[in-house]
């Protein structure tokens, strides 16, 4: 029987944070099913795992396209492992992904992931962002997945409303806007918008902040950080660059559990 769990990620409380699914395999199916599988669970990330001796086989998947890096999906995988028992609890894990080995564990009561940096760097404006955003960044910088629009203040960042059609332009997983928190529990507020993928606008985004920590770290000269997505559901990130690799720190809550019918099988890869 094939396992799918949903998770809130990046929050303690219920119908909050970034809700993702997680699904357990015991081999990866073809790529078309997982596929299916996220587009009918319609969640911005879709997590497939598979054990595989001392480590897990991990994939992400949104409703549209297969990606390479998933903060919340990968802090869901890892509450999922340890809820059900798959993991001793608190017990170290690995996770093998298209970016690499990536690794979970407990500390202090948060999901502590260890994901690669992804600094971005500063790039000329594409033509089409101010009108995309609907207003000019006081900086735009870029890395391998997203754009980066630093804008002046947190009520720029919350009144932005963006144009989809624009955005999905731009040769780009995403777009991440961003500036100082106006709330002194946090460093820094961010959104995500990446229609390319089928997320419209993600409501928390790890990845996002593998971006977020290394620019606000060097900014605010500090190198632990609290990071507030003001999506409308809303979520904590709390980030701490260590060289070439960005520790995230999230919470989670389960919401439910459910076992696949057999006409709804993984199709064999």
């Amino acid at each position: 029987m094939t396992k799918l769990y949903t998770v809130d990620a990046f929050t303690d409380q219920p119908f909050r944070g970034n809700p993702a699914a997680v699904c357990v395999l015991d081999a990866f199916p073809a790529v078309s099913w997982m596929q299916h599988l996220a587009a009918e669970m319609n969640l911005s990330e879709t997590a497939f795992l598979v054990h595989n001796g001392d480590h897990f086989g991990l994939r992400w998947f949104t409703p549209g396209d297969e990606v390479d890096l998933c903060g919340h999906a990968t802090l869901a995988a890892a509450h999922v492992l340890w809820d059900q028992g798959i993991c001793r609890a608190g017990e170290s894990i690995i996770f093998e992904t298209k970016s690499g080995r990536l690794g979970a564990s407990l500390d202090d009561g948060w999901i502590q992931l260890d994901f690669p940096a992804e600094p971005p760097s500063h790039v000329t404006a594409p033509d089409v962002l101010n009108g995309a955003l609907g207003i000019a960044p006081d900086q735009v910088l870029q890395n391998r997945m997203d754009l980066v629009a630093v804008l002046e203040s947190e009520r720029a960042v919350r009144s932005v409303q963006p144009d989809m059609g624009l955005i999905r332009t731009l040769p780009v997983r995403g777009v991440i806007v961003t500036a100082p928190s106006a709330d002194d529990s946090f460093d820094f507020v961010s959104r995500f918008f990446a229609p390319r993928v089928g997320v419209p606008e993600d409501p928390v985004t790890g990845s996002a902040h593998c971006a977020l920590a290394p620019y606000w770290s060097e900014r605010l000269g500090r190198n632990e950080l609290t990071g507030h997505q003001v999506s409308d559901r809303g979520g904590v990130v709390k980030t701490r660059l260590d060289g070439d690799r960005v520790l995230l720190f999230g919470k989670a809550v389960s919401m439910f559990a459910a076992t696949l019918n057999d006409a709804a099988a993984p199709h064999p890869a």
